[in-house]
């Protein structure tokens, strides 16, 4: 696991725990699926959190949102309109912002409507500085809570959802250690 030693694997494994205990809190019902995902990202906290926080520009790093529109100003409670790309089971998503913490690197949304099957689900990320390399990193963990559809069993509901997941935070990764690359890039003196 990005080739640290088992005591840093132990130390992280706690560290993740403490932050998944301390901020991803789910009410969960009798029909419902929640987890927790984690990925490494290998850029400061800062930058990633510049590309997270962005409510009102959710397709900087997710692949599948096209287009949002936010209604309002940028604030808790915010709606905004979000459209799917072609190949998923919806067309658009109406979510609303239910935390933005600047200091703490959280920010938690709640789907409200939209033409899919997601219903009550609410996600909560937070961001997490660590070393990677020797160089400053983000610890994200994102985690959900979402009703089980009808016909579809647990497992399957949590399987989709966090491939979902899977596939924005491996974005969020791509586009964040981009822009950290350019950032480390030298002038060249000619």
């Amino acid at each position: 696991m990005n080739g640290h030693s088992d005591v840093f694997g132990s130390a992280a494994v706690l560290a993740t725990t403490e932050y998944t205990r301390r901020h991803h809190r789910h009410e969960t019902g009798e029909n419902q699926c929640c987890s927790a995902l984690v990925k490494h990202i290998k850029a400061p906290v800062p930058l990633v959190w510049s590309l997270v926080r962005r409510f009102d520009e959710p397709q900087k790093y997710k692949p599948f949102v096209s287009r949002c529109v936010v209604q309002g100003n940028l604030e808790i409670g915010s709606l905004r309109e979000v459209d799917v790309k072609s190949g998923l089971p919806a067309t658009t998503s109406t979510e609303r912002l239910e935390l933005l913490d600047d200091d703490e690197h959280i920010l938690s949304i709640r789907i409200i409507g939209g033409d899919h099957r997601l219903k009550n689900y609410s996600s909560i990320i937070s961001l997490h500085p660590e070393i990677i390399d020797g160089r400053p990193g983000t610890l994200v963990i994102e985690s959900f809570v979402v009703d089980v559809p009808e016909g579809n069993t647990k497992d399957e509901t949590c399987y989709f959802v966090e491939a979902l997941i899977k596939c924005n935070l491996k974005s969020l990764a791509d586009v964040s250690e981009g822009l950290a690359v350019q950032d480390r890039t030298e002038p060249i003196d000619l």
